[in-house]
C-alpha cells in the first residue's frame, strides 16, 4: 500500500475520495468500492494483470483489516487509515472541517476544539502529538495555523493610516465584507475572532489563544456600543475612524 500512495497527502487523498464517493454520502460501497480497489491495483502494477478475482481478493483482504464498523463499506476515516501516513491522516480531520477562505473559518475550527476556552487544544485528545512542537501535550493557536497552512493575513494588503478618507472608506468596505461571512451587517462570534486575530498579528506575528481572548474583550469594550456581543458595521467604522456617510 505504501508503494502505491507513498507521496499522497491529505489534499490528494480528498481528490481520490471525492472521485469514488460519487454520491457524496461519506462512504464508498458496492460498485464504488470495486472501482476503488481496481484503481489501487492499477497503482500497484501492470494493468493487464488486473482481474475481477484479484480485485475481490484485495477488497476482502483490506476490508477485513480496515472496515472497523464491519458494515461492508469504507468510511472516509477507514480509508484514510489505509493509505495516508499518520500526520496527513490527522491533517485530513481539519481539512474536511471547513474551506479556509479566511481567518473566520479558521476560528470556527479553533472554537470548536477549544471547547473549554482554555486557549489550548488537547493534543492527546486529537491524537496529534506530531504537531505539538514544544511537546507539552497541547496545541496552541500557532500550532493549528501551521497544521492548516492558513493563508496570509488578509489585512496585510491595507495601509489605512496612510490613505485618504476616500481610500480608507473603500478599504473598510472590503475589510468588513471579508469578515462578515454570514452577511448580517455585523461581526458575530468567530467573525469577531477572525478580525481580532488578523489585527493582532499585524503587530505581534505569534499570538496565543489567551492573547486573542484578551484582545477580543478589549475590542468589544471599545467598539460594541450597544453591548450585544457583536460589532455592527457602524461600530467598527467608528472604532477605525472611518466615516461611512459622505
Amino acid at each position: 500500500m505504501d508503494c502505491a500512495f507513498a507521496n499522497l497527502d491529505a489534499a490528494g487523498f480528498l481528490q481520490i475520495w471525492q472521485h469514488f464517493d460519487a454520491d457524496d454520502n461519506g462512504y464508498i460501497e458496492g460498485k464504488e468500492l470495486d472501482d476503488f480497489f481496481q484503481h489501487m491495483l492499477k497503482k500497484l502494477g501492470p494493468e493487464d494483470k488486473i482481474t475481477e478475482k484479484r480485485v475481490q481478493q484485495m477488497k476482502k483482504r483490506f476490508m477485513s483489516a480496515y472496515d472497523v464498523t464491519s458494515d461492508g463499506r469504507l468510511q472516509i476515516e477507514e480509508m484514510a487509515n489505509m493509505i495516508l501516513p499518520e500526520d496527513e491522516n490527522f491533517l485530513l480531520i481539519f481539512r474536511r472541517e471547513a474551506l479556509l477562505d479566511n481567518s473566520v473559518e479558521f476560528m470556527k475550527i479553533w472554537r470548536k476544539h477549544d471547547a473549554d476556552s482554555s486557549g489550548y487544544i488537547s493534543a492527546m485528545e486529537l491524537k496529534m502529538n506530531i504537531f505539538d512542537k514544544n511537546k507539552d501535550g497541547r496545541l496552541d493557536l500557532n500550532d493549528l495555523a501551521r497544521i492548516l497552512a492558513l493563508q496570509e493575513n488578509f489585512l496585510l494588503q491595507f495601509k489605512m493610516d496612510a490613505s485618504s478618507q476616500m481610500e480608507r472608506k473603500r478599504d473598510f468596505e472590503k475589510i468588513f465584507a471579508h469578515y462578515d461571512v454570514s452577511k448580517t451587517g455585523a461581526l458575530e462570534g468567530p467573525e469577531v475572532d477572525g478580525f481580532v486575530k488578523d489585527m493582532m498579528e499585524l503587530v505581534k506575528p505569534s499570538i496565543s489563544g489567551v492573547d486573542l481572548d484578551k484582545f477580543r474583550e478589549v475590542l468589544l469594550h471599545h467598539c460594541d456600543v450597544n453591548k450585544d456581543g457583536n460589532i455592527q458595521k457602524s461600530e467598527l467604522a467608528l472604532c477605525l475612524g472611518v466615516k461611512l456617510k459622505p
